[in-house]
Parts: structure tokens; C-alpha cells; sequence
């Protein structure tokens, strides 16, 4: 696990000049604290930051093949390297080292740009090979490892894991997107291909592309593979339950190869429980846990995770979270680089952390939701849906339209009382009713937000259209299906995000047995109603886990990870939030109203409104603006 970056200027003559590459790769530090290098040739620059998982010894990057002219850095594991080496040694590839590293080196020089098709594991990667004239970067299917990427002014193409990196370079322009702008105040995040600026993009998941010396155009990036929901003969519970688990054990034993400590978060749901349990029964040793404990038990799931580490004998380490850890929370803004508005990065960062400490390389539980239906939404939509499919647009739309305009918003009252949301989703189609339901700013409160001047930049733009353009190019059209696809294509990737940023703020590498690719192509073909069945997401994977987690594990709501924001906003943050909120650095950018963010502030810090979803967006937004914008 590593950071990595480049310069490719095709038209220069001359080496890019390095004390610039050496900036960028520098801005990464942390993501790869153990060594780091740099190559340099006429038009093109690599650099890379290394964190020693595999052969420690021998694995330095930037790499190259045997006679020097292909090149090549690495961010991620490729699981399936050992295979993979054997098959190229038979066909006349000669080997330095024994990391994966260099699989993907002589993959390219045997299979081309299809080499990517070959590669089991969470990548992104850069090959640059001189005979042929190419630079290629590549990036895995479901968006585990990350790849920024801008052109600038003079034609050159830079790239690197974070956005800091290319920050780092002083041909880079600093300007805001409002299409981002749009995007991270509906979702929390800025979703694929966009970044917060401009001219910076990021490489979606299962894209490569190729740059080719002397070619003028700019090519675009190509998608390479699909989740595909085809159906995979298996229909009923009974041979699903045993088969699902016998592949996800195997994800698992892939994922067990370091030459570093390793161990599971661990933190008392479904998914990480069923990692710890897999892994417990694949190694001698005792599995090294980590959980974090919350003073705050509306937030605390740590007996449940010790009741895991009992049942399975774990090397168990639990550090407590204080309930007011705000101090994270510039922090967080110099972390994402963009403004990110997910508030579970902090326990997120905290447990990272505390991992850190004892091992190198961790599992995580990251993707069962989505692939899985866990999700209560999930649940809410095809309530939803079904009614939508019963009522013709014609009556349904103006029937829930004029209900949701007129029912109170009661964030007080008990959630069954608390349906202005849910009228104001059935007027709309299944896409905007999701995209209504995940919105973490409504549609209203976005329009009252922004100023005219910013709305007139957006041009009509509308940030349900990132959901749009993935609903076009679904490879399906079940309900559930589809909105499992949605979040895949989008909010599991903004998870992802902090995940990985989290971890390497650390140098730990955290694995994804949940998001193996086999093992999600073969998930996503199974029938719908066995993911989320009777009202119960996940349905396969608990009746197939009973005989290793106890039903109160598996059958009790989904907490997942929180902070107090609504009542740090009424007391100790009180003054930070309004300082933010109605500061210089969000009313002189000019995107908002100015007396729509002091509506904000005095409802929720006087009781009236729980606006404390909203005024974390602008809190990390200003955080953003200030520790990144202004840097």
C-alpha cells in the first residue's frame, strides 16, 4: 500500500523537472513512510511512496522490466500474484524480486492494456513503456485504491493517490468546480470523475486509460468491467447459504499474505464479525482485533465486538473514543483534501489509529451493505416502489407532491411520524426517489442555500444527474438491484474514500474481503429476494453466518459509526459552528445566501430544527476552503 505519482509531458524534450516530482511525491509521505524513489527520462516522471507489506527487501518502486524500457509505479495488492508469476515465468519473463509489483510489470509487457483483466486485488497503477510510447494508468473494479489526475496549461499530464499531490504542483489551478460544489451539498462527497476542482479528476473504478507520445487529443478514460447481475443458477437458500460462504472464506485466505503484522477491525456488526470469524478459522494463531469503545452509549457497539473476540479467543484491543473528539475536525479537511462531509471519518481516523499500533495490514468489513442490501433505505425504497408501481404517475405525483408540501417536518416525532420525506420521494420516479432519500441536503434546502450568482454558474446543473447517468448504463432494472448499483457506482466509493485516507494518514493497509470481484459478480447474480427478504437486508449472509455469530449480532439494528453532532453544535462546538458558518471565508466565496446560513445556525442552536447534517457540509466545507483553497 503506497502513494504514487507522475509527470508525463510528451511534447518536452527534457526530463520533467524534478524537485517538482519530488514535491508531489513528498506531499504523500504518509501513505508510504518506509522509502521512496523517484526515474526520471526525457517526458516522463515517476515517484513513489512505499509501505513494506511483501518482500520487504526488494520491493522499492519505481520498477522496471529487465532491459530498463518499461516502468512502472504501484498503489494496492494484487492477491492473485503468485499464480500470475508462474504463468509469465512459463512464457519467458525473468524475475527480480517477489513482489506483485513486478507481475504487473511483465502482465503488461505479455497482455497489453488488457493485463488489468488478469489482476485480482485493489490497484492503481501507472506503466510507462518507451518502446512502445505509452502511458497507462489503470485503476481497480470497485474503487478500493485511488487516482487523481489533471492536464495542465502546457499539455502535461500529472497524476498521483491523493489530490494533495497534484496540488503540490505550481501549474495546477486552484479552481472550484460548481458542478462539485452542487454534488458534495447533495451527497456529503464529491462523487466520480469529478474533484472539487476544475481542472483535477478522479479515474472511476474498473477505467483505464492510455496516453501515447505524440498523440494531440486527449484521450478519455475506458471502462474495462461491469458488475455484471447475470444470474448464476443459484436460487434458493439452501444451496446459496453454504456456496456464499465457502467463496467468502476464500476472499478471505487471499487476503492473509504479509510479511507484517496483520489483523480485523472489529466492530461488533454483521460484516467485520463475519471477517474476524472467517480468519479465526484460517489461522493458527489468534486473529489480532481492534475495536473502539464510545463514552457515549447511544454510540457504543464494543460489547458486542468483545462478545466476537470471546466466542473466537482474539488477541482483543479496545481503546475508548471520547465523546467530544472534535479536535479532529481541521484536521479532516487537510486529510480528504476536498471537503467531506461523512462525520463517521472521525471514529473512522480513531480506529485506524488505534490499529496502527499493533498491526500493519488490517481487514475490514467494507462492502457487504451494498452488495448485500444492509442498508434500511434498501428497505424504504422498495416500500416505496411498490406503491409507485400501483398508482399511475399521473395521480401519484400530485397526490404525494401537495402531501409533502403541506405535512410538518417533525424531526422530533418518532420516525413512523416523520413522512414529509417519504410523501415528497413518492412523487418522483424510483431515481430521484432515491436520490431525495440519500440526499443529505434536500433539493429545497440547496436551492435556499446557494446565492444567485452561484446558481446562475451552475446552469441548471442538478446534482441527481450523477445517479441519472449511472441508472442509463445499468446492466439492470430490479428495483432493488438497481439502487444497490446506484450506491455501488457512488456512495460505496465516497466510504472508500475515507477508509483509504483514513488508514494511510496512519501507513496501514486495510483489505476488502467483502469487495473481492469474483466474489461480488457471483453476489450480485443471486435473486434479489435473498439479499433482502421479509424486511431483513443481508438475508443469505446471516442464515449462512448462524453457525458461526450469535443472532444478537446479526439480527439487531445496524448502529455503524456516529458522532454527537447536533448536540456538539448546541454546546461545545456552539461558537465554532457559528464562527464557521457565518465567517469571511464562507460569505465573501459568494456560493450562498447569507441570511439562509444565519437561518441555519439560530434554528439549530435554538432548539427548533436539527440542522446539524447541514452545518457539518458547511463546517467542512470552510474547513476545506481554509485548510486547502487558501494554503
Amino acid at each position: 500500500m503506497c502513494g504514487i505519482v507522475g509527470i508525463f509531458a510528451p511534447g518536452l524534450g527534457r526530463e520533467p523537472q524534478r524537485d517538482i516530482l519530488q514535491r508531489m511525491n513528498e506531499a504523500q509521505f504518509h501513505r508510504g513512510p518506509d522509502e521512496g524513489d523517484l526515474h526520471l527520462e526525457p517526458g516522463v516522471g515517476l515517484g513513489h511512496r512505499r509501505l513494506s507489506i511483501i518482500d520487504l527487501s526488494s520491493g522499492r518502486q519505481p520498477l522496471c522490466n529487465e532491459d530498463g524500457s518499461v516502468w512502472m509505479v504501484f498503489n494496492g495488492e494484487i492477491y492473485n500474484f503468485a499464480e500470475l508469476r508462474r504463468e509469465l515465468e512459463a512464457a519467458g519473463h525473468v524475475f527480480r524480486t517477489h513482489t506483485d509489483t513486478e507481475v504487473i510489470a511483465h502482465g503488461w509487457e505479455e497482455w497489453g492494456e488488457d493485463c488489468v483483466q488478469r489482476f485480482r486485488g485493489m490497484f492503481a497503477f501507472a506503466v510507462w513503456d518507451r518502446n512502445r510510447g505509452q502511458l497507462f494508468v489503470a485503476r481497480d473494479r470497485l474503487g478500493i485504491k485511488p487516482l487523481y489526475y489533471a492536464w495542465l496549461a502546457d499539455g502535461s499530464f500529472i497524476f498521483g493517490s491523493e489530490l494533495k499531490a497534484l496540488l503540490a504542483h505550481p501549474g495546477l489551478v486552484r479552481a472550484l468546480d460548481p458542478r462539485a460544489v452542487e454534488d458534495y451539498f447533495a451527497y456529503g462527497y464529491v462523487p466520480e470523475p469529478r474533484t472539487i476542482l476544475k481542472d483535477v479528476h478522479k479515474l472511476e473504478p474498473a477505467h483505464r486509460l492510455t496516453l501515447r507520445r505524440g498523440e494531440h487529443t486527449r484521450p478519455q478514460p475506458r471502462q474495462y468491467w461491469e458488475l455484471p447481475f447475470a444470474d448464476v443458477g443459484v436460487h434458493r437458500l439452501e444451496q446459496a447459504a453454504p456456496e456464499l460462504i465457502e467463496r467468502f472464506r476464500e476472499a478471505v485466505d487471499i487476503r492473509l499474505v504479509a510479511d507484517v503484522p496483520l489483523g480485523a477491525f472489529l466492530s461488533g456488526g454483521v460484516d467485520s464479525s463475519a471477517v474476524v470469524a472467517m480468519m479465526a478459522g484460517l489461522r493458527d494463531e489468534p486473529v489480532k482485533t481492534c475495536s473502539i469503545s464510545f463514552d457515549d452509549p447511544d454510540y457504543d457497539e464494543a460489547a458486542y465486538a468483545a462478545q466476537v473476540a470471546a466466542r473466537y479467543h482474539t488477541d482483543h484491543q479496545v481503546e475508548v473514543q471520547q465523546a467530544d473528539d472534535f479536535g479532529l475536525i481541521d484536521r479532516l479537511a487537510t486529510l480528504y483534501d476536498e471537503p467531506f462531509a461523512d462525520s463517521s471519518a472521525m471514529p473512522t481516523y480513531r480506529v485506524c489509529e488505534a490499529a496502527r499500533k499493533r498491526v500493519k495490514v488490517a481487514l475490514s468489513g467494507d462492502g457487504g451493505d451494498e452488495h448485500l442490501a444492509g442498508y434500511r433505505r434498501y428497505r424504504m425504497h422498495m416500500h416505496e416502489q411498490r406503491l409507485r408501481d400501483l398508482l399511475p404517475a399521473g395521480l401519484r405525483r400530485p397526490l404525494f407532491g401537495l402531501l409533502g408540501s403541506l405535512y410538518p417536518k417533525a424531526d422530533w416525532a418518532p420516525r413512523p411520524l416523520r413522512a414529509k420525506s417519504t410523501f415528497q420521494s413518492l412523487a418522483r420516479d424510483a431515481v430521484d426517489g432515491f436520490f431525495h432519500s440519500v440526499s443529505r441536503m434536500a433539493d429545497a434546502h440547496r436551492a435556499a442555500l446557494y446565492s444567485d450568482r452561484f446558481k446562475a454558474e451552475l446552469q441548471g446543473y442538478d446534482a441527481s444527474e450523477v445517479l441519472h447517468r449511472h441508472a442509463r448504463n445499468a446492466p439492470t432494472d430490479h428495483p432493488l438491484s438497481l439502487v444497490q448499483y446506484l450506491d455501488i457506482k457512488t456512495f460505496m466509493v465516497g466510504v472508500l474514500h475515507k477508509v483509504d485516507r483514513a488508514s494511510m494518514a496512519h501507513g496501514l493497509e486495510v483489505r476488502c474481503p467483502l469487495l473481492d470481484h469474483e466474489l461480488v459478480s457471483w453476489i450480485s447474480g443471486l435473486p434479489p429476494d435473498l439479499k433482502l427478504h421479509g424486511g431483513e437486508g443481508k438475508y443469505v449472509f446471516k442464515k449462512a453466518l448462524e453457525p458461526y455469530l450469535p443472532n444478537d449480532i446479526m439480527y439487531r439494528p445496524k448502529m455503524g459509526f456516529s458522532i454527537p453532532m447536533a448536540a456538539w453544535f448546541r454546546g461545545p462546538l456552539r461558537q465554532k459552528v457559528r464562527d464557521a458558518v457565518l465567517g469571511e471565508q464562507l460569505l465573501d466565496s459568494g456560493l450562498f445566501e447569507p441570511r439562509y446560513l444565519q437561518q441555519l445556525v439560530d434554528q439549530h442552536q435554538s432548539g427548533r430544527r436539527d440542522n446539524s447534517t447541514m452545518l457539518w457540509e458547511l463546517l467542512m466545507f470552510a474547513a476545506f476552503q481554509q485548510q486547502v483553497m487558501d494554503a
